[in-house]
């Protein structure tokens, strides 16, 4: 199988946690035939070759990105206008997603970009709670219920084909609860960290360029 092919046959059977703090809410495109039909064209097109990626781990998917289109870091409009993947979802911007193209434009284009790399997040599947995006971290609760769907989601995904390190994006909580998942189930060799691209789009955008520069630095070693 191709890496893609590995890749849409996880997202076609992403299961969702269970035992959830009260209020709690997932965001599971999956479900939805039209989300698995760009999934997998997305797959198909760019996840080519069976080699093994860099794999960047972020957070969890929100509502305007990947907890839309099923594709992390990937909203409706640059799954358009950058991807060429026609979609008929509502074109909301998501500020990561805005970022994380911009970037990829800078690291060569989504082919090469793709080639390489392999977005997913701590947790494959996003959260919200009173309408609004939700971190696995946010409450203490549901990050410790999500230990062990985490290691085995994350598990699954390695097997594709994972190169040794890894980078986390996010240099805070995201960083500090991956190194010490990574000591205790010896995930990757090493994961590093990035700063989380809506970081960077609200609170250092003038420098924005020189974090595209970081990412691709550190990306391509």
């Amino acid at each position: 199988m191709t890496f893609g092919e590995k890749v849409a046959q996880y997202y076609k059977s992403i299961p969702i946690p269970k035992n959830l703090p009260s209020g709690v809410e997932v965001l599971y495109p999956f479900e939805d035939r039209d989300v698995m039909d760009l999934v997998n064209l997305f797959c198909k097109q760019f996840y080519t070759g069976s080699h093994s990626r860099t794999f960047l781990i972020g957070i969890n998917p929100g509502r305007f990105g990947g907890g839309a289109t099923g594709i992390p870091f990937t909203d409706p409009i640059r799954l358009k206008e950058v991807l060429a993947i026609h979609n008929d979802m509502d074109k909301k911007a998501e500020l990561s997603s805005k970022y994380i193209y911009d970037m990829i434009e800078a690291y060569g284009g989504a082919t090469a970009f793709y080639n390489d790399c392999y977005f997913t997040s701590v947790s494959p599947i996003g959260f919200v709670k009173d309408g609004r995006n939700l971190n696995y971290y946010d409450i203490r609760e549901l990050q410790e219920s999500l230990e062990e769907y985490i290691v085995a989601e994350l598990r699954k995904q390695i097997d594709f084909g994972a190169k040794p390190k890894a980078f986390s994006l996010g240099m805070g909580k995201n960083i500090a609860f991956l190194k010490k998942l990574n000591e205790k189930y010896q995930l990757f060799e090493a994961i590093d960290a990035l700063p989380h691209p809506r970081w960077i789009m609200q609170y250092r955008l003038k420098r924005k360029d020189e974090f595209v520069g970081q990412y691709i630095k550190s990306i391509k070693g």
